[in-house]
């Protein structure tokens, strides 16, 4: 198959799975115009909706898991927290900050400790949780003596690694620690590998890959589901950015997701491109689609993991 026929098989199937979001755009008069995007702005509404349901009502059926639990990775700068953060504020409704950020100029070892990242549903008395959590880590950087050591993630996947353990970057966690888990229970462990990387990244250091290879390695000979999310799309394409419907219609995009694909080795269709809410004060269902998306996606494959384990 040609690049450019392999593009637009791929576009059309994501295009169909995020449907109406991307309804194609035509007519004659302004007062058509303005009836379809309100019929399409309805649709996305009705669609966000069925996507934020499927979320809301998913329960693992194993007594002993009380949680699907995601654990993010990836290099420094790539969004993880800031994806912790967006993935809150669809559940919720409204902009949250359950995970602290800051911008790019300030983003090195921003991520201090392993903390679990629950997503509250209700207020008050009524107030539960959603059955999914993400945890967080510091991110990977070239060098031995730089950011999360890889070891240390690897720990994390198998649930022996302690809440509030603050992350060093000089050694992984022994037995000895305080930090250490000895004994994680099924819930304690990840269900599902995320992998972030930012579409503004040139290219991934070749220690940083390295890492990383360790890692993903780890977790498959767990079988443990595997993802990408790519972040900062709109930063990384002018067509995007004009308009978010056409995510799936930029060539650049479909590029720097199967460079991803290549070099980190996750499968293209278990990579979601997605946009973190960052500047915006308000809901955006565009934003929400693309991340109800992949939490989908999510849901599907750790629970699928969580009936085999």
């Amino acid at each position: 198959m040609s690049g450019g026929s392999e593009f637009q098989s791929w576009g059309a199937e994501r295009l169909k799975a995020l449907l109406p979001m991307v309804t194609s755009r035509a007519g004659g008069t302004v007062r058509w115009m303005e009836e379809e995007d309100l019929r399409e702005r309805e649709e996305v509404a009705i669609q966000r909706q069925k996507d934020l349901d499927y979320v809301q009502e998913y329960q693992p059926l194993r007594e002993d898991i009380k949680y699907l639990r995601v654990l993010l990775y990836g290099p420094v700068g790539a969004g993880k927290s800031s994806v912790i953060n967006s993935v809150s504020t669809v559940l919720r409704g409204r902009i949250t900050i359950p995970a602290l950020t800051c911008s790019l100029t300030c983003e090195r070892y921003f991520t201090k400790k392993y903390a679990t990242h629950k997503f509250s549903k209700g207020r008050g008395s009524s107030k539960t949780f959603y059955p999914v959590v993400f945890n967080d880590t510091r991110g990977l950087e070239d060098g031995n003596n730089s950011g999360i050591h890889p070891d240390n993630i690897k720990l994390a996947l198998k649930g022996h690694v302690r809440e509030g353990y603050k992350f060093n970057s000089e050694g992984k966690l022994t037995e000895d620690d305080f930090g250490y888990n000895p004994t994680p229970s099924a819930s304690d462990r990840v269900h599902v590998l995320a992998c972030v990387l930012s579409a503004n990244t040139p290219q991934i250091n070749a220690s940083v890959l390295q890492k990383m290879k360790k890692v993903r390695e780890t977790a498959s000979e767990q079988g443990i589901p595997q993802i990408g999310l790519m972040t900062h799309i709109d930063s990384a394409c002018n067509e995007i950015n004009k308009d978010l419907k056409n995510v799936y219609r930029s060539k650049h995009l479909y590029k720097k997701m199967k460079d991803f694909s290549s070099a980190v080795g996750i499968p293209l269709n278990c990579i979601f491109p997605i946009k973190n809410y960052s500047d915006e004060i308000e809901m955006n269902n565009d934003i929400d689609i693309l991340i109800l998306s992949a939490l989908r996606k999510i849901i599907d494959f750790g629970d699928d993991f969580i009936q085999k384990c």
